[in-house]
């Protein structure tokens, strides 16, 4: 494995046209995509939907993951979540046996595509604007709602990691 492929996207420089304050959560996202893909990549699909102990299962993270940058994001731009949003929330984690590992990371994948733009038109001025989240409008900012959607992926992350350890062990 050549050095660049071993360092961490927050080691590699300014994510292009991204906001000095706003590196972070590009240089988390971009991880993020990567690990994930390193989780799943020979993963079994015949465990995707599987619940080891009663943990989440891998599917859920691959759904939640994209779901929260969405949603979160929708929240700093000051925008109501819409009905399709809604009804996706309520997929999470339900068994679809239609949807493939190829098809969740995809989604992943093009949700942090969308995120990075949001990132790029951000105005570095509204960081520190307030926002509403949920029904309850509980209060948030702009920085707020687009750090804690970056951490909160990773935090996925790191449970999907365990969760996929766990089944891949069970096969053994």
């Amino acid at each position: 494995m050549s050095v660049s492929q071993e360092v961490e996207f927050w080691m590699k420089g300014p994510v292009d046209n991204v906001p000095s304050l706003l590196q972070p959560v590009a240089h988390t996202l971009l991880q993020m995509r990567k690990e994930v893909s390193g989780i799943m990549g020979d993963f079994p699909p015949s465990l995707l939907w599987e619940k080891p102990s009663g943990l989440a299962s891998p599917a859920f993270h691959l759904q939640h993951i994209p779901g929260v940058l969405d949603r979160l994001f929708t929240y700093a731009r000051n925008e109501p979540l819409s009905t399709l949003q809604f009804k996706a929330l309520g997929e999470e984690g339900r068994r679809n046996d239609d949807l493939t590992i190829t098809m969740l990371l995809d989604r992943l994948s093009e949700q942090v595509e969308i995120s990075l733009e949001q990132l790029r038109n951000t105005n570095e001025s509204s960081l520190t604007d307030s926002r509403g989240v949920g029904r309850k409008q509980l209060p948030s900012t702009v920085i707020g709602l687009l750090f804690h959607a970056a951490e909160h992926c990773m935090r996925h992350t790191g449970q999907l990691l365990v969760t996929a350890g766990i089944l891949r062990r069970t096969m053994q």
